[in-house]
Formats: C-alpha cells, structure tokens, sequence
C-alpha cells in the first residue's frame, strides 16, 4: 500500500479517564511522554498500527479519533489538498527528532492527519 496509516491518536477531554478505559477494554501498553504543553501517551497494541492518546488542544471540543496517513512529501500532500476541495486545519508541524506532521479536512468534513517520519524506520509514530 503505497499510503498506509500509521498512526490513530485520541484527542480525548479526559485523559485518565480513557486511558482506564482503554487499559482495561484492550489490555494496551501505555507510556506517557513529555510534549510541549503537556504529556502525550503512546499506546502500544503489539501488533498492527499503534497511536497515542492526548488532552484535546481545543477547549470545549469533544473526544474524538484521528488517524495518521503516511506520506513521501509532506509539504506536496497537503498543499495538494485544497485544490481537491479540502481544507489544511494545522499546517506542517515537527515533532522533534520524529517526524512532521499536517491535519486536513476532506470536502465532506472529516479529518486526516498525514505523517513524514524522519528516517524511514519511524514510519509510524
């Protein structure tokens, strides 16, 4: 597959509580790790694509889940975007030693975020 998610991240409005929620549904293995402005969470599920799970950065939104695409330019993919009649919500951002990301929205409204790892062992986040 020549762009495979990589990534599933909730952006919850209670973190302890879904972490409970989720240790306990899906026996996942969790660690917590310093972000600017907070904790991000890494959710190990063995197998398969993993994710993280953080506090939701826009107040008042609600809990939701927000996958991960990867691409070979990230800076092409998502300028690409509104010339389909999508929208860019967060431009190119980096995560140190990681990665950059972007977070668009499709014509009908829902949300994607696109990934490009640093080296190409980091494919996933």
């Amino acid at each position: 597959m020549a762009n495979p998610f990589v990534h599933v991240e909730l952006e919850t409005t209670d973190v302890a509580k879904a972490k409970t929620f989720y240790r306990g549904l899906f026996d996942w293995n969790m660690e917590d790790m310093p972000m600017e402005g907070g904790t991000y969470t890494m959710i190990n599920v063995g197998e398969g694509t993993g994710g993280g799970l953080m506090k939701h950065p826009v107040p008042g939104a609600p809990s939701l889940w927000l996958p991960y695409v990867l691409v070979d330019d990230l800076a092409a993919a998502t300028k690409k975007v509104t010339s389909l009649g999508g929208a860019v919500m967060k431009g190119e951002t980096e995560v140190k030693g990681m990665g950059w990301f972007s977070i668009i929205q499709d014509p009908t409204g829902a949300m994607l975020g696109l990934w490009k790892a640093a080296r190409p062992e980091g494919d996933a986040l």
